[in-house]
């Protein structure tokens, strides 16, 4: 048996400069302040300081730091760094377009301008 000869059909593959991944960044960039804040309430949840009078003495302070609130925070804001680095990505898609002339052409154009 032998296989089918590949047909010449062309592709329907994305392209890149497509102008809703700006939505999409906008999305991500709404996530990111979302978890930015939800970080900084993580982190003050896991920080807690506590005060003894002593007579005669400045107070005691002893802090007390829980791993999980802190540790989920930590989570969080790289998830909002991950979240924010693919908003850049998406925007330069969403924004930037390629030259559409084949190489030859862009050559003939600098040799003109030269």
């Amino acid at each position: 048996m032998t296989a089918p000869a590949p047909t010449a059909e062309p592709s329907s593959a994305p392209t890149l400069h497509q102008p809703r991944r700006g939505l999409i960044a906008v999305v991500e960039v709404v996530l990111v302040v979302l978890l930015a804040f939800a970080a900084h309430w993580c982190w003050q949840r896991g920080i807690q300081t506590f005060s003894y009078p002593v007579e005669g003495r400045p107070p005691l302070v002893s802090t007390r730091y829980h791993g999980n609130w802190i540790g989920g925070s930590i989570v969080l804001a790289t998830v909002a760094g991950i979240l924010l680095l693919d908003a850049i990505r998406q925007t330069l898609l969403a924004v930037r377009t390629r030259d559409r002339r084949p190489p030859e052409d862009v050559a003939q154009t600098t040799d003109e301008l030269v």
